[in-house]
């Protein structure tokens, strides 16, 4: 496809924007705020200027910049400064990070003792594709075996991922969550290059299969955050409960399995689901994805559910790109323009560098953060380097 309707001088364009804002803005932003050099790790809770508020540490967020300064070295630009900021994190999830069986903490202190028991399995999964990346870098074995180690552990409590830690009374409403199987279908691919070659093909055959058939109901368009055991629509908050940028990244993931596996047809789909989700989610009065549904329209659980979410937008604008490249759909590109027009006119901070997290559902910041206990060096680079990759991809074909 030759995509002709968008222009070449709009293409580089974007690249241009979203380089610089990479490699000027967001990433220097990290390089020089979040680097803790008394005892290792990174600080995560950083006001708009950099100027750190809270000294804890997230497992996730500590994990996910390990992941971001290795991938950036590993398909960006094989920046020294980037591996060596990389391994600084690495060491210091070694050192404190997991407990006597692997399991990885939900948050430590500054100096790595444990705040928070290894409840979530999320901690898990970013320090599989923290080594996992860090591997590929590096080639030491070290960090390949213990990115395997933690993989197979996750596979073994996938079916009950919170286990004593659970709040849940067991029997009465079992739902399973969307979330897992999601961030699954972007793990395994990370790692590939570490498992048999069986049991990433079963990996994926399941994960697919939940995605696409057991949490999508098609009738609405819809991908549900919870669903029975059965993958049966619950009626009740859980059960009705829409996430849509949860939907959308998960589209992209699997828009790039579809391509590891030549499978254009799980590509068509993934890009149905996303405009059909874009278009349900989309504040119809003031702009912007928010954050919780209610498939019926009633009153939200969550009282944040207006919120306008940094990760969301920037998930979009991923899923659109690769929709474009991959089928030249039309759609896609109108809805990248009118997303990436909110997203940069009301989450990107020029003065200070970095991005803002929380806005209100008008699009006022909510809360002038930069990171947090849940934002920090992750989807606002990997966003924008994604979104540079693929245009560049969709330029080359011009």
């Amino acid at each position: 496809m030759n995509n002709r309707k968008v222009s070449k001088e709009r293409i580089e364009q974007l690249i241009n924007q979203y380089r610089n804002e990479l490699e000027s803005s967001v990433i220097p932003f990290w390089m020089n705020h979040s680097k803790d050099t008394t005892h290792g790790g990174y600080f995560t809770c950083l006001t708009r200027e950099g100027e750190v508020y809270d000294t804890d540490k997230f497992i996730w967020l500590q994990a996910r910049e390990v992941w971001q300064f290795a991938k950036l070295y590993n398909t960006y630009e094989q920046r020294e400064e980037w591996l060596e900021m990389a391994l600084h994190g690495a060491r210091f999830l070694q050192k404190h990070g997991a407990d006597e069986k692997g399991q990885w903490y939900f948050s430590l202190n500054q100096q790595g003792e444990p705040l928070v028991q290894p409840y979530n399995i999320f901690s898990d999964c970013f320090a599989t594709m923290a080594f996992g990346q860090l591997y590929k870098a590096t080639g030491d074995e070290e960090y390949g075996q213990l990115a395997r180690d933690t993989f197979y552990s996750i596979l073994k409590r996938q079916d009950n991922p919170k286990g004593t830690y659970s709040k849940a009374y067991p029997g009465t409403r079992v739902l399973k969550n969307f979330a897992l199987p999601m961030i699954l279908s972007n793990l395994a691919l990370e790692i590939e290059s570490l498992l048999p070659q069986e049991m990433i093909q079963e990996t994926l055959d399941k994960i697919i299969h939940e995605v696409m058939d057991v949490f999508y109901f098609p009738e609405e368009g819809l991908v549900l955050e919870n669903v029975s055991p059965e993958g049966q629509f619950v009626d009740c908050f859980e059960g009705r409960l829409l996430n849509p940028g949860h939907a959308i990244e998960a589209m992209w993931f699997m828009m790039d399995l579809g391509e590891k596996l030549n499978r254009p047809e799980l590509i068509e789909k993934a890009v149905k689901i996303t405009l059909d989700t874009l278009e349900y989610g989309w504040d119809k009065e003031h702009g912007g994805i928010v954050y919780f549904m209610d498939l019926k329209g009633h009153p939200n659980q969550q009282l944040e559910w207006d919120q306008k979410l940094w990760w969301v937008h920037l998930e979009t604008l991923v899923a659109l790109l690769k929709g474009y490249y991959h089928t030249g759909n039309e759609a896609c590109w109108e809805w990248f323009e009118k997303v990436h027009d909110y997203a940069w006119n009301h989450f990107s901070d020029p003065e200070h560098g970095e991005w803002f997290g929380y806005l209100n559902r008008e699009g006022k910041v909510l809360l002038s953060l930069k990171g947090g206990k849940w934002k920090g060096c992750f989807h606002v680079p990997r966003g924008l380097m994604f979104c540079l990759q693929t245009l560049e991809r969709i330029n080359d074909r011009k």
